[in-house]
């Protein structure tokens, strides 16, 4: 991943009304949201939710569908992993990331 790409990504995220927005695509996966679905349960005017479903499908976070006259919204996992080992990379002097988790679940054995 480039740097460039994960700027996008990262500026995408930064607003809060998008982080909510792709949060809760993130949590129905595959079966994937309706724009009618996301301004029921987050309460977003459908203009403004549009801007920042375009946002998140320009940094390649989301991926869109057509069904008919529906578009259905799903996140879109390849970028989610690409994302994490940009952050990850040359991590903890080459050795295997240890999360906080981890640890923990190290240390109480």
């Amino acid at each position: 991943m480039k740097n460039t790409e994960a700027i996008l990504a990262f500026m995408a995220l930064g607003q809060e009304s998008r982080l909510n927005v792709y949060r809760l695509i993130v949590q129905k996966g595959d079966q994937g949201l309706l724009p009618s679905q996301i301004h029921e349960m987050l309460g977003i005017p459908n203009a403004t939710l549009s801007f920042h479903l375009k946002e998140l499908y320009q940094a390649n976070l989301i991926t869109v569908e057509r069904q008919s006259r529906n578009l259905i919204y799903r996140p879109n996992p390849g970028m989610v992993e690409d994302l994490s080992q940009f952050l990850l990379a040359n991590c903890c002097d080459g050795k295997p990331c240890k999360t906080i988790k981890t640890i923990k679940k190290v240390k109480a054995q």
